[in-house]
């Protein structure tokens, strides 16, 4: 089967790329990270918000475009190709898909709008430690109050709302709650994010129990896998072009043979990864039974790629590949970052072959 974008979603991405290029380039992270401001620049949310995309999944009923997820996942691929820090991907993907599957009535009639709007801000809160194991949980709830501990929530930080999984049940916090406390956290990649403490701090339950729990993650998965797709893409044409433009021994250095066959190299992954990322999106929109298989598919073909990605685009800079003065450190550290979030490849390859019944 042949996954493309259909006018809509082209018209989306296109005005996205446009965006990100002129609006949110590096050099806008870049100068987030020397004035310490990890993930915060609300100017920048606004903008996007202002756009429609905290809305893309969201309902119309809820003020929402309900474009669905190929089209999010246009968006979020050209944000990841500049290293946007925004709330995006924990807001208006992850967080409003936990709402628009697991919330009440009362929860979306609240929740959504803002969302959609760009006025409140969710994070999805899964990690306990170290690795991602999301079935490990030691939360506990009683009497409507949650007693507990998240490790880096992904914007955490400027969060106006917390979903809090469990191994089988999923709660919804205002940030302001009492008894919750959450110390920010100075990122290697510069987007920021936040550990969150519950002592017997107010919570809401949401519907669905274990089930639930995956299915939103899964969602958060493939549009992770989206945004770790651009940036991979963008720094492979960055190498690209440097391939072609720089002289060494009377030529150009893309003229040798070793060189051609690691772009090479990197170019076909980057197209597997590219049709696993649109066939996950394309079977959130469909509803499909296979969508736990395509996430870990995508999840991890995304993470080994924009890892190779990530380094090529170092060793083949050379010298000045290893110096702040050029993007490519910060590529390779929000590679890292995105390629553990939610579950690294080696991970989804294990769950991948359970799926699977191997």
């Amino acid at each position: 089967m042949t996954f493309t974008l259909n006018d809509e979603q082209r018209m989306l991405k296109d005005a996205a790329r446009d965006f990100f290029r002129e609006q949110a380039p590096v050099a806008r992270l870049r100068k987030q990270r020397d004035e310490k401001r990890n993930g915060r620049d609300p100017d920048l949310w606004r903008e996007m918000a202002a756009m429609g995309w905290a809305g893309v999944i969201v309902p119309e009923e809820y003020g929402g475009a309900g474009l669905g997820y190929v089209a999010l996942g246009a968006v979020l691929e050209e944000s990841g190709r500049t290293l946007a820090a925004s709330p995006l991907h924990s807001s208006a993907l992850a967080g409003a898909s936990a709402l628009i599957l697991a919330g009440t009535d009362a929860q979306k009639r609240e929740w959504l709008p803002k969302i959609a709007s760009g006025e409140t801000i969710a994070a999805l809160a899964v990690d306990e430690g170290a690795h991602h194991a999301p079935e490990k949980s030691k939360l506990k709830f009683t009497a409507g109050k949650l007693t507990g501990e998240k490790k880096y929530v992904a914007d955490g930080h400027i969060a106006d709302v917390f979903v809090v999984t469990a191994s089988d049940a999923l709660y919804l916090v205002k940030a302001d709650a009492p008894d919750l406390t959450r110390r920010e956290l100075i990122t290697a990649d510069s987007r920021g994010a936040a550990d969150v403490k519950f002592e017997a701090t107010p919570a809401e339950k949401m519907n669905g129990g274990a089930e639930m729990v995956d299915a939103i993650l899964d969602r958060a998965r493939i549009g992770l896998a989206a945004e770790m797709l651009g940036t991979a893409s963008e720094a492979f044409e960055i190498t690209g072009e440097y391939l072609k433009t720089r002289r060494q021994f009377g030529q150009v250095i893309g003229g040798f043979q070793a060189l051609q066959h690691r772009a090479a190299k990197l170019f076909t992954d980057l197209e597997l990864t590219r049709s696993c990322v649109l066939a996950a999106l394309d079977a959130l929109d469909r509803n499909a039974n296979t969508i736990a298989e395509y996430a870990s598919l995508a999840k991890a073909h995304a993470g080994e790629t924009l890892h190779l990605a990530s380094n090529e685009m170092v060793q083949l800079h050379g010298g000045i590949g290893m110096t702040d003065a050029h993007d490519a450190g910060l590529y390779l550290k929000r590679a890292r970052v995105l390629e553990a979030l939610y579950g690294g490849a080696s991970y989804h390859r294990d769950r991948y072959a359970r799926l699977l019944g191997f």
